[in-house]
């Protein structure tokens, strides 16, 4: 049989930060027996020290994973995922964005060309991938998240963007996704809030497939505590999946402390799935799913090169205060700029320059 890949094992490691590429048996959910010769793919980001944000031998990792995957005729389904238990996915690496790539608007081009190769590879890959969202999914995190076909995420799981307020517009996938994922508005409020939502709540809204508890006490799985995962009524408004407030959520979380985390069913829940994908016709099961990515394609191609020249371009203005606040947070204790100063500064015509970048990042504590 000839080899398809056009990657080496070079792109893929076991030491974060990196890609690890796992080839795990396909399993019946009910006997527990492997189907001899069929796989899963497992392509995890593993930088859990830096919640499995991604650095540029990573993205190169990433594609050659899907990559991979695609060409091998074992594999029945790709599962996305995160290293540990706090994070699938924060997004880019900040330090790196902070030390290298600020200020250098043609480097980050070329990085924004690999991420794009990225997002490419989860779209195109000729087999089901499934986003196993093990903990946090926010900023490019969720961009690459949503470029999967379902998500099956723990009920501790966060999702959210954080662009806006660390000078990034989310242009890597979010402004093209949500508004097929979420109401046009809601798609809105996520998009520039940078709120954090719970998994509850964006299984409600409709944007992943299934939630399932991870945390055990007194060795029982029992629901995410700091969440209202039924309905209730606050000032009138019918809420779903919201995060308790006060004195409550405090509470919640000690009650979480007390508890031991146990991933055991949300890998059954990810077996259980791909099974049920194995039990189709693979051509047919293929040619429905691009069926649905083309139209995430569709508005995610007419953008995708325009939004890597503005990004460029953004990493000699905002997103060079924005990156170097929040990877300065331990020297000033603060992770954002004094967004009202920055606005002052441009209702009077300031130049960007020194000056203007001088009055509005943290100083450092000891000053």
């Amino acid at each position: 049989m000839k080899n398809h890949d056009l990657w080496t094992d070079e792109f893929f490691g076991t030491e974060p930060p990196c890609i690890t590429y796992e080839l795990r048996p396909l399993v019946n959910p009910v006997t527990r027996k492997s189907a001899e010769g069929l796989h899963s793919a497992w392509i995890i980001l593993n930088n859990p020290a830096q919640l499995n944000s991604y650095t540029t031998q990573m993205v190169k990792g990433v594609i050659a994973g899907f990559s991979r995957a695609s060409m091998d005729r074992s594999v029945v389904s790709v599962v996305f995922t995160g290293a540990g238990d706090r994070a699938f996915c924060t997004g880019g690496n900040t330090k790196e964005y902070a030390e290298y790539y600020s200020g250098k608007p043609n480097e980050y081009g070329l990085y924004m060309d690999l991420f794009n190769a990225m997002v490419d590879a989860i779209l195109n890959c000729k087999k089901p991938v499934i986003c196993r969202t093990n903990g946090m999914r926010v900023a490019g995190g969720q961009e690459i998240g949503m470029a999967t076909d379902i998500t099956i995420s723990a009920d501790t799981a966060i999702f959210g963007q954080a662009g806006p307020r660390h000078g990034s517009a989310p242009d890597g996938g979010s402004t093209d996704f949500l508004p097929w994922m979420l109401s046009i508005e809601d798609a809105m409020w996520n998009c520039v809030s940078c709120e954090l939502w719970s998994s509850y709540k964006m299984k409600h809204l409709g944007m992943i497939s299934k939630v399932v508890p991870i945390l055990k006490k007194d060795d029982q799985f029992i629901r995410n505590p700091t969440v209202h995962t039924d309905k209730y009524i606050h000032d009138g408004e019918i809420i779903y999946g919201e995060f308790l407030v006060g004195q409550a959520f405090k509470d919640a979380r000690q009650l979480m402390k007390s508890c031991t985390i146990d991933l055991s069913f949300l890998d059954k829940t990810i077996d259980e799935t791909i099974w049920a994908y194995a039990n189709l016709f693979p051509g047919c099961l293929m040619k429905s799913i691009d069926g649905i990515r083309m139209k995430k394609k569709f508005f995610w191609d007419q953008t995708k090169l325009a939004n890597r020249h503005w990004l460029s371009v953004n990493m000699t203005t905002e997103a060079l205060l924005g990156f170097r606040a929040f990877n300065e947070r331990k020297q000033t204790g603060k992770d954002v700029i004094d967004f009202i100063k920055y606005r002052q500064l441009l209702a009077e015509a300031h130049p960007f320059d020194q000056e203007l970048i001088d009055m509005v990042l943290p100083k450092p504590t000891n000053e």
